[in-house]
Order: structure tokens, then C-alpha cells, then sequence
């Protein structure tokens, strides 16, 4: 009994094979080449091993296989079933794009970043682009989001929300509708620098401020805290603490030591 190559294969095979399994008396070997299965597989069914519990699928209500098909096989083990209506071939609608349940939460946040560095693409380009309804793209603009005080704009690739091609190309298209030329001449400042680099130096000037401002902070909360220790030690008569790293200041009467 060969494989007949050119014939296809039950639209679930796998559920087919356990429901031939369950309610036929075909062979294995029948029941794995008519559903394009391994006969280790439909073995495994039959025994109750498969790592996966399939529901079974009846090929002649779906109109793969007939009644007069089957007991010709029941009937001659070396007879090849024959497929008597092919599976239609299933193809994706049009519609919003597919997002795993993992991802979905990210949504809001991906179309907030959107908004914030790309407002020349269209709803419906992000609409298409994230999978998602102009309400929620109004939403998260107009700020009347219900969850609006916990977006965070991360960038759709990032999170796994598009690919970056399909992301550059939406950025390319609205620009090209809207009419800006990918070699735009950049505005160049009096001083030779671009708004770029103008951008960048302030980004670094706030970042540097900040790591200093902390450190300040820092530095203070431990003068504080040693000042304190200290006051403490002084109310109980005891000697300040000098386990910070502040050295402890010399008292008014002390002479220094020749």
C-alpha cells in the first residue's frame, strides 16, 4: 500500500485519525496514509500514549470520506482510502492584525509612542500597523483612555507589536503623503550644529544634572543621618559615632598638636 502523493490531506488530520481510530475498523497503516500521518502517531492514539488529547473530527459529515469508502477498506487492508471531497483550503480574512493574549497589553502603550514620535501616521495606518480601533487610538490621544495613568509609550518593535520594516514603511508612507521628502535638508544653526545635535546635548545636559542632583541628595541624607547619630551620642554622653565616611569635626578647644 503506497502513499498517494497527490492527494491531500483532511483538513485536521490529526483529529480525523482519532476519530477513524475510534469509530472504524481501518488498519493504522490506512488510517496514517489517508491523513499523511506517521503510523507511530495513529498508534500512539490508539493506545492512548499522544502527548495531545485530540477531539475527534468525523471526515464524513465534513465530506472528505464516505461510508462506501471506508468499509472498502475495512474490508481490504491494502486498499488506499481516497479523499472524496478535498478540505477548502483556509485563507485569512481581512481585518486587524493578530495579537498573541501576551502582547495585547502592550497595545496602548505601543500606539502612545506612535502618537508621541510619529503623529504624521494615520489612525488607520496604526489601526493596521498594531491591531487595534480608532476609539482606542482617540482614547489614548484625547488622554480619555480608562487606563491612561499607566500607559507608558514603548516602542512597538520593542514590545514584539510589528516588525520594524513594517514600521518604517508606515513611517514612509505618511511621510510621503504628507509630503516630506526622506532627503529633506537638515536645518543647519548658526553655531554648525544640527537640531539634532542641539536635542542630544540637551538630553546628556539633563541626564548629567540629574546623576548629580542624586548625588547631592545622597551625600546630604548621610550628613543628616551622621548629624543626628551624633546629637544622640552627645544626649547620652557618649562619643560620636565615626562610622560614616564624613570625618567628625574638631571640637572649639582643641589645640592642634604640635
Amino acid at each position: 500500500m503506497g502513499q498517494n502523493a497527490s492527494q491531500p490531506t483532511p483538513l485536521m488530520p490529526h483529529a480525523t485519525a482519532t476519530w477513524l481510530v475510534d469509530h472504524t475498523g481501518l488498519s493504522f497503516e490506512q488510517i496514517a496514509e489517508f491523513c499523511g500521518l506517521h503510523i507511530l502517531e495513529v498508534q500512539a492514539m490508539a493506545d492512548d500514549l499522544a502527548g495531545s488529547k485530540y477531539t475527534g473530527r468525523d471526515p464524513v459529515h465534513a465530506g472528505e470520506l464516505t461510508l462506501e469508502e471506508i468499509e472498502l477498506g475495512q474490508a481490504d487492508e491494502n486498499y488506499s482510502l481516497k479523499m472524496h471531497k478535498a478540505p477548502v483550503e483556509v485563507t485569512r480574512t481581512k481585518g486587524p492584525r493578530y495579537t498573541p493574549v501576551s502582547k495585547r497589553q502592550d497595545k496602548p502603550d505601543g500606539i502612545a509612542w506612535i502618537l508621541r514620535n510619529h503623529p504624521e501616521i494615520s489612525d488607520a495606518q496604526i489601526s493596521k500597523l498594531i491591531g487595534t480601533t480608532r476609539n482606542t487610538i482617540g482614547a489614548i490621544r484625547e488622554r480619555s483612555h480608562w487606563n491612561i495613568q499607566n500607559i507608558q509609550p514603548k516602542d512597538p518593535v520593542t514590545v514584539g507589536l510589528c516588525s520594524q520594516r513594517e514600521l518604517d514603511a508606515a513611517v514612509a508612507k505618511a511621510a510621503k503623503r504628507a509630503g516630506v521628502s526622506e532627503d529633506a535638508e537638515v536645518v543647519v544653526t548658526g553655531d554648525g550644529r544640527t537640531d539634532k545635535d542641539r536635542l542630544i546635548e540637551e538630553l546628556v545636559a539633563e541626564r548629567d544634572a540629574n546623576v548629580k542632583a542624586a548625588a547631592e541628595a545622597a551625600q546630604e541624607a548621610e550628613a543628616e543621618a551622621w548629624l543626628a547619630k551624633k546629637r544622640e551620642a552627645e544626649e547620652a554622653g557618649d562619643v560620636a559615632p565615626s562610622t560614616s565616611g564624613f570625618a567628625q569635626p574638631p571640637a572649639e578647644d582643641d589645640e592642634p598638636s604640635e
